[in-house]
């Protein structure tokens, strides 16, 4: 195993254990939504945004237990919206991760719940890391809070699957489609580069790398995601493939072919890559992070 596959899965122990923790904790309601929340929580994910938001702040040498709270939140809200995604309204998909999606354990209702309280309980997560915190700290907390919470809404995430659901059975534009890629994926990874900046106070010309460095791994992935819709197989992706075609959906590649959507995969990361330099060393471990997400094959 690579050192950095080995560094990843460590980075995903550690969430784990992070979002365990946070279930912890004595929760007087019915244990049926808590069941269906961690069901979903807990399916085996890649964990790619809280591993992106936590290294950021790591290379620019941040403090991680002050940013661990966002870093669990944007996890539950990630998994929230996939609970939704795959209800019979939206994508009406039988798999996730490999298991049964959510709808189909705990019935459509269960499920809507199930989403709706992962995005309430990522909000008073985060919400609880802003005890002990004052002055500037507190102040950029919350500006990362802000900044997460704004990528998960109407402007970002929210509005990126609408714009996807009114493209359904018509040809859109390639402004239409990078608009539903910057929105639907690319936001929340976005967010976390951000949120890991500003806790981490990192200079403009910093921060502007990076941020350009999630815009491009963000829109990469999309891309990828619309690639293995085609070429890839249930048992490595977890989910159905031609999801996109069963829902008549415009992509990357429908527009612009499978080669195509290839070589712009790798210019992305090309130019992912360019942007870290700069930086230095520190950003190594972000460098193979882009790299594993426009190279994966699940």
């Amino acid at each position: 195993m690579s050192d950095f596959k080995a560094q990843l899965n460590t980075r995903v122990a550690e969430i784990n254990g992070d979002l365990e923790k946070v279930f912890q904790q004595n929760l007087d309601t019915p244990e049926v939504i808590i069941e269906a929340m961690k069901y979903s929580l807990f399916a085996g994910g890649k964990r790619l945004r809280p591993i992106l938001m936590m290294e950021t702040c790591r290379a620019l040498e941040g403090d991680l237990n002050i940013i661990r709270p966002l870093a669990m939140g944007i996890e539950m809200i990630h998994t929230y919206s996939l609970i939704h995604d795959d209800l019979p309204a939206m994508d009406n998909d039988d798999l996730r991760r490999g298991k049964p999606t959510n709808h189909k354990v705990y019935g459509d209702a269960m499920a809507i719940l199930a989403g709706d309280a992962l995005l309430n309980y990522a909000v008073e997560t985060m919400l609880q890391g802003t005890q002990g915190l004052s002055g500037t700290a507190l102040t950029n907390y919350i500006s990362a809070m802000r900044c997460i919470m704004g990528a998960s809404g109407i402007l970002g995430m929210v509005g990126g699957q609408v714009a996807d659901m009114i493209s359904e059975d018509r040809v859109i534009s390639l402004d239409e489609m990078d608009y539903i890629h910057l929105h639907k994926t690319a936001a929340l990874l976005e967010a976390c580069v951000q949120s890991g900046c500003i806790i981490a106070e990192a200079e403009p010309a910093t921060q502007g790398r990076l941020i350009s460095y999630s815009h491009r791994i963000g829109l990469a992935f999309q891309i990828v995601d619309d690639i293995l819709d085609i070429e890839g197989n249930v048992e490595d992706l977890g989910k159905p493939i031609g999801s996109d075609e069963k829902n008549h959906k415009s992509t990357f590649v429908s527009l612009y072919g499978l080669e195509a959507s290839k070589i712009k995969v790798a210019e992305l990361e090309k130019e992912a890559l360019e942007m870290l330099k700069p930086i230095g060393e520190r950003t190594t471990f972000l460098q193979e992070l882009a790299s594993y997400i426009c190279q994966r094959r699940k």
